[in-house]
């Protein structure tokens, strides 16, 4: 079996879990994510099956689409609701036009400090585990470009964003750096990827509906063709006489 398939990750899984239970549905080995979603986050998680991880890179390289939910006042060591609260702060000066206006400073290309909590390698291990085991890292900030940031909801201290942005961006850094930009902190609360490259939320399937699939022979209706993680790639045609 060869090709890409559409996988809503569930929360409180990681994306090598959902490779795992992959592989054992389909009794197959060579199967690997594009690009990773941490385990309290949901949505689009792209998984590659047998040739279709030659093209696991591209789709990892593809621009995304995030639903976030960001509390202020409120900061945590993994600037998410996983991890401790480290600090608070009063909201009661927060205004919907003044987190417009900071919005705007995180538009364009730019650089983004990633989380200390992040699945970033440092000299081969990841940097969750290093922060975890108490050593105070210095992380390397990182070029991304935040094309869209759209106010869905405003309910304070909660605010509702959807967001588009290239591959590397850390949401929770962002939610981290609006509060810093703000002067009373945050973190995020909740968030659900939409899109990773050409594949969307809405035709996303889950692990249980995939096993369904798989059972009743029907699991051809859900795999992308490999080509479909280069759809935003320029094609070129060649003829046999320049071949």
């Amino acid at each position: 079996m060869d090709g890409i398939l559409n996988i809503n990750k569930a929360t409180g899984m990681t994306s090598h879990d959902v490779v795992a239970k992959i592989r054992n549905i389909l009794k197959q080995k060579r199967v690997g994510h594009a690009g990773t979603l941490d385990p309290a986050a949901s949505g689009v998680l792209p998984i590659c099956i047998g040739l279709g991880t030659r093209v696991a890179e591209y789709l990892s390289e593809s621009g995304k689409a995030y639903l976030a939910d960001i509390i202020f006042g409120i900061v945590t060591d993994t600037y998410d609701s996983e991890g401790s609260i480290i600090r608070t702060a009063s909201t009661a000066d927060l205004s919907l036009s003044g987190i417009e206006e900071a919005l705007q400073h995180f538009l364009g290309p730019q650089v983004q400090l990633p989380p200390q909590y992040s699945a970033i390698k440092i000299q081969g291990q990841p940097a969750y585990k290093r922060a975890r085991s108490g050593e105070e890292l210095t992380m390397t900030a990182r070029p991304i470009t935040i094309t869209s940031l759209k106010i869905l909801a405003w309910e304070p201290p909660r605010l509702t964003l959807a967001i588009e942005c290239s591959k590397g961006t850390y949401i929770r850094s962002l939610a981290y750096d609006l509060g810093e930009q703000l002067h009373c902190g945050a973190h995020l609360a909740a968030l659900t990827r939409t899109r990773s490259g050409p594949f969307f939320l809405s035709e996303s399937i889950t692990l249980e509906q995939l096993a369904t699939a798989v059972s009743t022979g029907t699991i051809e209706e859900y795999l992308y063709p490999p080509d479909t993680a280069l759809q935003d790639y320029p094609a070129l045609t060649l003829d046999a006489a320049t071949v």
